[in-house]
C-alpha cells in the first residue's frame, strides 16, 4: 500500500468518527435522543434491504454479460460500490449512511464507479496494477 493512500485511510479513521459524532449530536438536539436513534436504526435497514436488492440486480446482469461472452467490468466495480455502500449503511453514522446510499443507489453509484474506473486507469498507465489473464 503506498503512503498516500495510508495517510487517507488514517485521516479518514480520525476525521469521520469525530464528524459523525458531531452530526450525531445535532441530531439529537434536533429532533431528539429516540428520533435520532430511530432514524439510524431505520436508515441501517433499508440500506440493508437497498444493498441485497441491489446485489442481486448486479449478480444476474454480470451472470447474463459472462455467458454472454462479455467482461463484466463495470458491473464488478458496481458490486464494489454496492459492498462498500452498504457497510456504510450498516455502520452508525448519518454522514455513512449519505455516503453508503449514493454507493448503493442506482443513480448515483455511476459517479463513484466513473471515479474507480479513471483511478484504476491511471494506475494501469503508471503500472502499479497490473493484468493477468489466466488461462493462456
Amino acid at each position: 500500500m503506498g503512503k498516500g493512500i495510508g495517510k487517507w485511510i488514517i485521516a479518514f479513521i480520525i476525521i469521520v468518527p469525530l464528524l459523525e459524532w458531531y452530526v450525531f449530536l445535532q441530531m439529537i438536539e434536533w429532533i431528539g435522543g429516540w428520533n435520532t436513534l430511530i432514524l439510524l436504526l431505520t436508515t441501517s435497514l433499508v440500506g440493508i434491504l437497498m444493498m441485497r436488492f441491489e446485489g442481486r440486480k448486479v449478480i444476474e446482469d454480470t451472470k447474463k454479460q459472462m455467458d454472454a461472452g462479455e467482461p463484466p467490468g463495470r458491473r464488478m466495480l458496481d458490486g464494489l460500490c454496492i459492498f462498500v455502500g452498504g457497510v456504510m449503511l450498516v455502520l452508525p453514522g448519518f454522514i455513512l449512511d449519505i455516503v453508503g446510499f449514493t454507493l448503493v443507489f442506482p443513480l448515483t453509484r455511476p459517479i463513484y464507479r466513473n471515479l474507480l474506473l479513471r483511478w484504476i486507469e491511471k494506475r494501469m498507465k503508471k503500472g502499479s496494477i497490473t493484468i493477468h489473464r489466466g488461462g493462456q
